[in-house]
């Protein structure tokens, strides 16, 4: 998903930046992204979103730490493989 947005992003940008139809043409784009985004369905999505990683936040946070505790006892309990000089 990530990914498409990033596309149709650059897709807009690109032809943007790349028209000859100037100005107008932009304003006309700039235009329609702003009534797309403040467009009742397209908030009620934002308002979903942000519900989510709202709860879902602090059980990414204790997964990022969980991990990250592992790593570091992985590491710092390995023999050095190569000998000292």
């Amino acid at each position: 998903m990530k990914g498409k947005i990033l596309f149709l992003t650059g897709l807009g940008v690109g032809y943007v930046l790349g028209t000859r139809a100037g100005r107008q043409r932009y304003e006309q784009i700039k235009s329609a992204a702003s009534r797309f985004w403040k467009s009742p369905q397209v908030q009620r999505r934002v308002d979903d979103v942000q519900e989510f990683v709202k709860d879902k936040a602090p059980e990414v946070a204790e997964f990022v730490a969980d991990g990250a505790k592992k790593v570091v006892s992985q590491v710092s309990g390995r023999k050095k493989s190569t000998p000292e000089v």
